[in-house]
């Protein structure tokens, strides 16, 4: 090689390096897709007598019963404890941070900077952290000066509200996942919102509108895909939790678990696992059963994940098509 021109060299390091970043690329992409297939191969696999027990009814069914001999298992109650739960949890966090977003982003640097950073180090805490302190700080206030007001003003009207309130329920768990999903939501945003060109904002002042009016008009509409996203990752966090869910959500199984009103226990997916994972048996039907609740919660964020992506893209169509024209 030495003999060859500089030019020619030079063109051969090139090729090489291009050739071994396809080759990185690949490989790593493929190991993804690897480590899903095997994941979802060993959870079948795992839970296959289940499967064949109770069919398609163990997605549909409402029994839960691990008890040798009289055993039952159907997941629908976790689901909708999980879909509801996860929700509400967006319903809460995501405006909220939005808002903590668009604060920090428009703060002076001096103020920005450390609440930004601050927010970044609530994201780090770990799950049980938010769990221990829901359950021995927040419920009690929450109990006493949200439920219990709400429950005696509305209780008799709206069924919602209807059950006494113990601060161990479905509002609660949502209230603290809310929390939990905020840290990581609004610091995906900022950075979203940061990254739009400090000449839309200037351009919106420059044409007479207010704060509220240059966010509306100059910087969502260019970031909108990036708050979307960050939406999509705190949604991905509030199905999947699982240790502050378990701390809070009251644990009911079987039918019980099915919500009536926000202030009466249930069960997610992930919070049957974690309760029921060490005691359940290799020999019965139940740790199978367990590994197909995982299974089915798996699938239902592989779902959600891909429904969220097409609701985006169209809706990204829809706009640029009638901008467009």
């Amino acid at each position: 090689m030495s003999h060859l021109p500089a030019k020619q060299q030079k063109g051969i390091r090139r090729f090489d390096s291009d050739k071994l970043f396809k080759i990185g690329a690949t490989i790593a992409g493929v190991y993804v897709l690897v480590i899903i297939a095997l994941i979802v191969f060993q959870l079948f696999f795992e839970s296959y007598p289940i499967w064949i027990e109770e069919g398609f009814g163990f997605v549909t069914g409402t029994d839960w019963n691990p008890v040798e001999g009289r055993e039952s298992f159907g997941v629908f109650p976790y689901i909708l404890g999980t879909l509801i739960t996860s929700a509400l949890a967006m319903a809460i966090g995501v405006p909220l941070s939005i808002g903590i977003a668009m604060f920090v982003s428009d703060a002076p640097p001096k103020i920005g900077n450390p609440l930004g950073f601050l927010v970044e180090l609530l994201a780090a805490v770990p799950s049980v952290i938010y769990g221990l302190w829901g359950l021995y700080v927040f419920r009690v206030y929450f109990r006493d000066y949200i439920e219990k007001p709400i429950h005696d003003t509305f209780g008799d009207s709206i069924w919602l509200f209807s059950d006494t309130p113990l601060g161990l329920d479905i509002l609660t768990a949502s209230v603290v996942l809310a929390i939990m999903i905020i840290p990581t939501v609004s610091a995906v945003s900022r950075e979203v919102l940061m990254a739009v060109p400090q000449q839309q904002r200037e351009a919106a002042y420059m044409l007479g509108a207010t704060k509220w009016e240059m966010f509306k008009l100059a910087m969502f509409p260019y970031a909108k895909t990036g708050l979307i996203g960050a939406a999509i990752l705190g949604l991905g966090r509030a199905v999947g939790e699982t240790i502050a869910v378990t701390m809070l959500i009251g644990n009911a199984t079987g039918i019980n678990a099915i919500p009536e009103s926000l202030f009466g226990p249930g069960q997610t997916m992930s919070s049957i696992i974690a309760n029921e994972f060490v005691e359940a048996s290799p020999a019965s039907l139940h740790l199978p059963a367990l590994i197909g609740v995982g299974l089915v919660l798996l699938s239902m964020a592989v779902c959600i994940n891909i429904v969220a992506h097409v609701l985006v893209t169209r809706m990204l169509h829809v706009r640029e098509g009638a901008i467009n024209s």
